[in-house]
């Protein structure tokens, strides 16, 4: 069956199907990011690697790597309501930089984990009905 020109206005200008939700990483950390990707792909998700929140409605997921990226926890719940208001957000980082944690909470990300505690959910972190 042809793709008919309806289903050619489904289709986001990435290419992906419209509906499909992005799983936003923000991160520096760039052999981390391969597992997440691979994750969200597994899943039929597309990635995007970004130093700040992109300005795109098709935000399924958001993740923070506070290791590299807690700079931009301060405001991003705000963000997150404009520009993807159903997006779950998450932020991790290692179990020793207390202070950045507690940052991300105090910011109101409402899932805030541990690096070990991420990293153990990321296999099914994308394909649950959370």
């Amino acid at each position: 069956m042809s793709e008919t020109r309806e289903d050619q206005a489904s289709v986001n200008p990435t290419g992906d199907p419209a509906g499909a939700p992005a799983v936003v990483f923000l991160s520096g950390d760039l052999m981390f990011a391969s597992r997440v990707r691979a994750a969200a792909e597994a899943e039929g998700l597309e990635f995007q690697l970004a130093a700040s929140l992109p300005d795109r409605g098709d935000i399924g997921y958001v993740i923070v790597d506070l290791a590299t990226r807690s700079g931009v926890v301060e405001g991003l719940m705000d963000r997150c309501r404009q520009v993807c208001p159903g997006a779950k957000v998450l932020a991790y980082g290692p179990h020793v930089q207390v202070a950045r944690l507690d940052k991300a909470k105090q910011a109101g990300i409402p899932v805030v984990v541990t690096r070990g505690q991420f990293d153990r959910s990321l296999g099914n972190l994308f394909g649950g009905d959370d």
